[in-house]
């Protein structure tokens, strides 16, 4: 997989910033990847290819898509997410996430995740991280990533259209949701794959910082430099 240049500096200003969980504010790579191995193991799967495209999509289609015939994939896919509720060991928060989080309006925050809302809540618990209070979780929508509809939920939940909005995200399938929603994204880390045109690059948020100001309809207008 070749992975995406640096991007040059930029600012983009927003009212609504949208931010997947794993692989983007919280690293459970190890976790994930003990999960999905277990399952691969028992069926002879291709561990390889079930990691290649499971990532930032939710369990229960990534089981359906590789099960066996016949396989009840909701009692799969439900004993898949009991494992991954008890293991937290590792789970750490990307670099400087909590930091930009902090320097962020609350009300203008929001988690769009595939996960779970009560895996959601471990894994940033675990990880030091506060939820947010506009959360979109795997319960909140018909359609999961790479289908826009988590984040179209999300920015309505803050009151933004999707051209005041800016997602952040690890995954190809969560980038995809992203540039669907008509959001304009920013991919984080190393295993974004091939980007879009348009969607900006970050390693982690170190060198990622925010200013804020308040309008006088009273909503935060955000600069974000990258």
């Amino acid at each position: 997989m070749s992975l995406p240049a640096e991007s040059a500096t930029v600012t983009l200003t927003a009212r609504a910033i949208l931010f997947d969980m794993d692989g983007t504010l919280v690293d459970s790579t190890a976790i994930v990847e003990r999960v999905w191995a277990e399952f691969a193991g028992r069926y002879g799967l291709d561990i390889a290819e079930i990691l290649r495209t499971s990532h930032g999509v939710q369990a229960l289609d990534t089981v359906r898509r590789f099960a066996p015939e016949g396989a009840d994939i909701h009692a799969l896919a439900a004993e898949l997410g009991h494992m991954e509720l008890t293991e937290t060991d590792g789970i750490v928060a990307v670099p400087g996430a909590l930091e930009l989080l902090e320097s962020l309006p609350a009300n203008a925050v929001a988690l769009v995740t595939s996960a779970s809302r009560d895996l959601a809540t471990v894994r940033m618990a675990a990880a030091g991280v506060e939820l947010p209070s506009a959360m979109v979780t795997a319960e909140d929508v018909s359609r999961g990533k790479p289908h826009p509809e988590g984040y179209l939920l999300g920015a309505s939940l803050l009151g933004a259209d999707p051209a005041e909005a800016v997602v952040f995200e690890d995954a190809p399938a969560g980038i995809a949701a992203g540039v669907a929603a008509g959001i304009r994204t920013v991919a984080v880390g190393p295993n974004t794959g091939v980007l879009p045109d348009g969607v900006l690059h970050i390693p982690d948020y170190t060198a990622v910082s925010a200013s804020v100001e308040i309008g006088e309809d009273g909503r935060p207008a955000i600069s974000l430099r990258l």
